[in-house]
């Protein structure tokens, strides 16, 4: 294991992180943890990017159409079968890089437990950025996308936060979801669309803003940690064999850019 750390003050609070080779592990406030635990019952993970879609694509074969070809890819896609690369390590920021040559098979880690699909390929060329910073008092995620021209996709980012009170609540404009809504949908993920805002109301506040992204999907399976993922495609509004018409599209100058930005509120 890997561990790079990056503080920041500001005013009189002490921020910190810690990321495990482009996982953020850890997200301190003044000594407070944001993120979910790994080993703590929920989720092995703290943290992962869902690219080139999101949703499962059990019922479509594990295939999904593109421009050039049907590619195989299992739930989530296959951003998350290889490494990151440190690319650039300051006091001010983390920056990583996934490159993947078009065609490259990668093994499954679904398989066997969990899929028949011994490896997953996609069709086209692409580099995945991730970068860490502050603003301000705010943890600041940047994704950028770098392919050819009209390579289709999707983005989810997909953290797990620590839950520390009986009855957290997601705001969202005039929207109230408790924790025990969240469970009753089960694996599909609560949607909270067309915005690019909410806020954890649990021991205390954290406020999610986007750039880039359209939605929410909110999904746990415990009560001591929840997942509130920025997506650019709710993967559950159209049948797996449609998935593809959830796609957005590189545009001509070969790049897109997306950002979540962490806010612990101190105040109302």
């Amino acid at each position: 294991m890997s561990i790079q750390v990056l503080s920041h003050l500001y005013g009189d609070q002490y921020f910190e992180i810690k990321s495990d080779n482009g996982e953020l592990i850890s997200f301190l406030v003044d000594g407070y943890e944001y993120i979910h635990q790994k080993g703590s019952p929920g989720w092995k993970n703290s943290d992962i990017e869902m690219f080139p879609i999101i949703g499962p694509l059990k019922e479509a074969n594990y295939r999904i159409k593109t421009p050039k070809e049907e590619a195989v890819l299992d739930q989530h896609g296959l951003l998350r079968e290889f490494q990151y690369d440190l690319v650039s390590e300051t006091s001010k920021s983390l920056v990583y890089i996934k490159a993947y040559k078009a065609g490259t098979a990668l093994s499954n880690s679904k398989f066997p437990e969990n899929s028949p699909e011994t490896a997953q390929k996609w069709a086209y060329d692409f580099r995945f950025l991730k970068k860490f910073s502050f603003t301000k008092s705010s943890l600041r995620i940047d994704f950028e996308i770098i392919s050819e021209p009209d390579m289709p996709f999707m983005l989810g980012y997909h953290p797990a936060f620590k839950l520390r009170s009986r009855n957290p609540v997601i705001f969202s404009k005039d929207l109230e979801v408790s924790l025990n809504e969240i469970l009753e949908v089960g694996s599909k993920a609560f949607l909270i669309e067309n915005t690019n805002k909410v806020v954890l109301n649990d021991e205390k506040k954290l406020q999610l803003t986007t750039e880039g992204f359209n939605h929410f999907m909110c999904w746990t399976e415990v009560e001591n940690m929840l997942c509130i993922e920025p997506i650019t495609f709710y993967p559950y509004a159209v049948k797996q064999k449609d998935l593809h018409l959830g796609f957005e599209h590189i545009p001509n100058r070969n790049a897109r850019q997306f950002s979540l930005q962490l806010k612990p509120i101190t105040s109302d």
